[in-house]
């Protein structure tokens, strides 16, 4: 819930200029807040940027004041939406359920669905990080059969590193990364595990992106206070293309 409209509009600007040669090598995705979505995609105009909301309802478009429709996000310009960030889990009360609903919405609309799953500190230290992630990826992914599997993206942030300067050292990213690409096996198969971009978020930073990167199962960052600025965001863009290298 940050910038206003001329500081999304000019930040998205200067995002497109920066990553015009990243984005041969690269995906970038930005989700702006809801009312910047259309000065966002006016702004990405010309640039291989794609545009994704925070957020999406999974109702059909109705009476139901106050949400926004998968179709309203597709007729906005998005492509993608980010869907169970720990925000919405642990403050808005989203359920894996609820969750699940919205995902199904996204894929049935063509958009990608960003699927983020995580624990809290707590369920960490007292090793439960592997149950709490096979219950969300289980409840996320409830009935989406292999074949949207190719419109789904998963993210891990782990609750206890998101904006707290902490972040899961490349071990411990790689460890949650390389379980849930075995969950995808063992629920799917052995391809659409590999085929499966897992994404970690969580303080990612310029000078911990690339190790992160580096990591076999990590394939790209879920970026959160380092987007809001294009000098700390655009060297996480070239993090990655040195990482695909």
């Amino acid at each position: 819930m940050n910038t206003v409209a001329a500081g999304a509009a000019s930040l998205a600007k200067e995002l497109a200029s920066g990553t015009a040669e990243a984005t041969k090598t690269v995906d970038v995705l930005v989700c702006p807040p809801f009312p910047y979505l259309i000065p966002v995609r006016d702004a990405l105009a010309g640039s291989k940027i794609a545009l994704g909301a925070q957020n999406a309802s999974h109702e059909a478009p109705g009476a139901f004041t106050g949400e926004t429709a998968v179709d309203m996000l597709a007729d906005c310009g998005c492509s993608s939406v980010l869907l169970g960030h720990s925000e919405r889990r642990h403050i808005m009360g989203e359920t894996d359920s609820l969750i699940n609903k919205k995902l199904k919405a996204v894929c049935a609309k063509g958009l990608q669905a960003v699927l983020c799953v995580g624990e809290l500190l707590a369920e960490r230290e007292g090793n439960q990080t592997e149950q709490v992630l096979d219950a969300q990826m289980a409840g996320g992914l409830d009935g989406v059969p292999e074949a949207d599997l190719a419109k789904v993206v998963i993210a891990y942030e782990p609750v206890w590193a998101i904006g707290t300067g902490k972040t899961a050292s490349p071990e411990q990213a790689q460890a949650a990364h390389a379980h849930l690409r075995k969950w995808l096996a063992s629920r799917y198969n052995p391809a659409a595990a590999q085929a499966m971009r897992i994404l970690y978020g969580g303080s990612v930073k310029a000078d911990n992106a690339l190790t992160l990167m580096q990591q076999p199962d990590i394939d790209g960052a879920l970026v959160g206070g380092a987007s809001l600025t294009a000098k700390a965001f655009l060297p996480i863009v070239e993090a990655a293309v040195a990482a695909s290298k």
